[in-house]
């Protein structure tokens, strides 16, 4: 009787398959962005502080510069022609600082807890990438909310809108891991809030976000091109305004910056547990 009731058990468990390593990695990224997420559910104050940037780039600088007529945007309004850039702007200004909260895990010995279990580098570190991009989703939502009240006219086709918060969400989660990365060669949370504020406006005045590229000189202009701010910036500017842009090369810059930010992020991981 013992061999009959082994045989089904036996064969069950061959009829069973083992989860691959992808579907683990995929489910433990998912769980480690939700822990992040849960941070912002229970303390919202971010989100109101956050949403004032975007408010005020549009209503000051974007109203001022938009009667000046002092910036040459073609046949697109200055307004208009913002809105992409300040969306791209408030996801870097998030995003930028994320190594910070890495550092104070370390302190706080929560890094060293999630680095004794099996879960992988990569996942660690993903799981916060992509819950800065969805983080950096409430800025866009406050920018399209603000855009409808001025009457800027956007692209409100969905699928546009979706392509727009996956750029921002892909253009956030690589800052967040250059940031994670930083954060992992400077291993003081005064250093890097030092360098996060060195570079923030730099990257954000060498891309595309306020005025065009043709507009720099040479050496800004060569700057810009390997800025991924200006891919993220152009890219929401082809789906939401319909400018000539070349939106998959956009997505695929971004994409390989992020693969390569997750892995600079994981290999330095464990100097910053140390």
């Amino acid at each position: 009787m013992s061999a009959l009731h082994a045989a089904p058990l036996a064969a069950s468990a061959e009829a069973t398959p083992l989860p691959s390593s992808w579907h683990i990695l995929l489910s433990r990224v998912l769980t480690l962005c939700l822990a992040e997420l849960r941070k912002v559910r229970h303390d919202q104050t971010e989100l109101y502080t956050r949403a004032l940037q975007p408010v005020l780039w549009l209503l000051i600088y974007g109203e001022t510069f938009n009667k000046l007529r002092a910036i040459p945007t073609g046949n697109i309004p200055y307004l208009a022609y913002l809105a992409p850039g300040i969306m791209a702007q408030s996801a870097l200004f998030i995003a930028i600082f994320y190594g910070i909260q890495i550092i104070w895990e370390r302190d706080a010995g929560v890094l060293a807890k999630l680095m004794a279990t099996p879960t992988p580098r990569s996942a660690l570190v993903a799981g916060k990438a992509f819950a800065s991009g969805i983080r950096a989703t409430s800025q866009v939502v406050v920018v399209l909310i603000l855009s409808a009240i001025l009457g800027i006219s956007l692209d409100w086709n969905p699928l546009h809108l979706l392509a727009a918060l996956f750029l921002v969400v892909i253009g956030s989660a690589f800052f967040c891991m250059f940031s994670v990365s930083l954060a992992g060669l400077v291993l003081k949370r005064d250093r890097l809030m030092g360098i996060g504020q060195a570079i923030t406006m730099p990257l954000f005045f060498a891309s595309n976000a306020l005025y065009p590229t043709r507009l720099m000189p040479g050496w800004l202009q060569s700057i810009s091109t390997v800025n991924p701010l200006s891919y993220e910036v152009d890219g929401l500017r082809g789906v939401l305004l319909g400018t000539p842009s070349n939106v998959w090369l956009d997505f695929t810059v971004l994409a390989v910056a992020l693969v390569v930010g997750v892995t600079v992020a994981s290999a330095l991981l464990p100097r910053l547990a140390r």
